[in-house]
C-alpha cells in the first residue's frame, strides 16, 4: 500500500507530523489550529478561529487533490463547550451541504493554548 505524506509549501508546520496522510481511497488531514501562515495565532474570537481553521484544512485538501466536498468526518476540539453556538454558527456557514459526519468535543489543553482544533478525513 502506497502511503503518500503532504505538507503544504508555505505554511508553518510543527517537524512531528505532516499536514497530511494520503493513503488509497483516503486522506487523514493533521488538526489545524487557527493560525496563520508563519505560524501565529490569528486575531479574534471563537468565530474568526472556526473560520482560520476551516480555511486551513482547504488548503491542505488542496494539496492532497481533494475538497470540502469530498470530506467525510470532521473533529472539532473546543477549548470550552461554551463557545459552541458560536463555532457552529462559522462551521454551518462555511462547510458545503451536505455536511460530513462529525464530532466535537471539549478538549483538556489545545496547542498554543487556543481556543479550536479541526480535523478531517476525506476521500481521495
Amino acid at each position: 500500500m502506497s502511503v503518500e505524506r503532504i505538507n503544504v509549501q508555505g505554511k508553518a508546520k510543527l517537524p512531528v507530523y505532516s499536514h497530511a496522510t494520503k493513503v488509497p481511497g483516503l486522506i487523514f488531514l493533521s488538526g489545524q489550529t487557527p493560525t496563520d501562515a508563519t505560524g501565529q495565532v490569528v486575531a479574534g474570537g471563537i468565530k474568526e478561529h472556526t473560520a482560520q481553521c476551516i480555511g486551513n484544512l482547504g488548503d491542505v485538501l488542496k494539496a492532497a487533490g481533494s475538497s470540502w466536498e469530498k470530506v467525510v468526518k470532521v473533529n472539532v476540539y473546543l477549548k470550552t463547550m461554551d463557545d459552541f453556538a458560536a463555532m457552529n454558527e462559522k462551521y454551518l456557514e462555511l462547510i458545503p451541504d451536505p455536511k460530513p459526519a462529525r464530532t466535537c468535543i471539549q478538549a483538556g489543553k489545545l496547542p498554543f493554548d487556543v481556543d479550536v482544533e479541526i480535523e478531517a478525513i476525506a476521500a481521495a
